[in-house]
């Protein structure tokens, strides 16, 4: 097993995630017990998998309640990545077509019921990330990335800052930014700004790339749960091994 068990399910390929689960199923056969499981929850950053291992393996739960819980979960996380992708797109698109900084979060904050932080406290967060870069061995590492696994109040202030950024400087500029970049998505979304693609395709191209990117971590998420029961029940490696190729091409 891997020991840093920083898994990404966002990012992590399908074949990677079923040959996953499939190690687990090797552990609990191996070591006949729990403990090597609760092990794993412990380490596991990943929400999905730590949420599966914890309800459908280490519990007492009745299945149909894990298998409910599973679904929730799934639902919950799904919504959040959907709306931290969505505001990274308005974010590049902002970037692209030079929109003014207010009418951006205008548009970011109006993805919230209740939005983590009020205007006031997104814009003077975002100029202190400005601020900060001017002095002398700024962490362009924490300063600038941007990532779907931070807070939402975190992200919110990193995107302001960059369509800030892109005004006060120039488009080009924030070309130097991207290796210290972690989200895929906003690395390449940033790179066609950067390269002068137009805000209409931009924000078509990024928004089909979020589709596609949520139904496919659907699918791994309905394959994980699925075979996560399947090493409750004691299936046998051959039989959870059929369960993961339906999930694939």
């Amino acid at each position: 097993m891997d020991q840093s068990r920083d898994y990404d399910i966002l990012e992590m390929p399908i074949q990677a995630l079923a040959a996953y689960w499939l190690s687990i199923k090797k552990l609990t056969d191996a070591k006949k017990g729990k403990a090597c499981v609760e092990e794993e929850v412990a380490h596991t950053t990943e929400p999905f998998i730590a949420h599966l291992l914890d309800t459908g393996l280490c519990s007492g739960l009745a299945e149909p309640l894990v298998r409910k819980l599973a679904e929730v979960k799934r639902d919950v996380l799904l919504s959040d990545y959907h709306r931290k992708i969505d505001l990274m797109r308005l974010a590049l698109y902002a970037i692209a077509s030079g929109e003014n900084t207010r009418v951006t979060l205008v548009r970011m904050l109006s993805k919230f019921a209740v939005p983590p932080l009020s205007e006031e406290q997104c814009l003077d967060l975002a100029r202190g990330v400005m601020t900060a870069l001017e002095e002398p061995g700024a962490d362009l590492a924490a300063l600038v990335d941007v990532d779907h696994k931070m807070r939402l109040d975190q992200l919110l202030v990193k995107l302001l800052f960059y369509s800030t950024y892109a005004r006060h400087k120039s488009i080009k500029s924030l070309g130097k930014f991207l290796p210290h970049v972690t989200s895929p998505y906003f690395a390449e979304g940033l790179s066609l700004a950067v390269d002068n693609f137009e805000p209409d395709f931009l924000t078509h191209h990024l928004a089909s790339i979020r589709d596609e990117t949520i139904y496919e971590t659907k699918q791994k998420m309905d394959m994980s749960m699925e075979m996560c029961l399947a090493i409750r029940n004691k299936l046998l490696y051959d039989d959870i091994h059929t369960i993961a190729r339906s999930y694939m091409p």
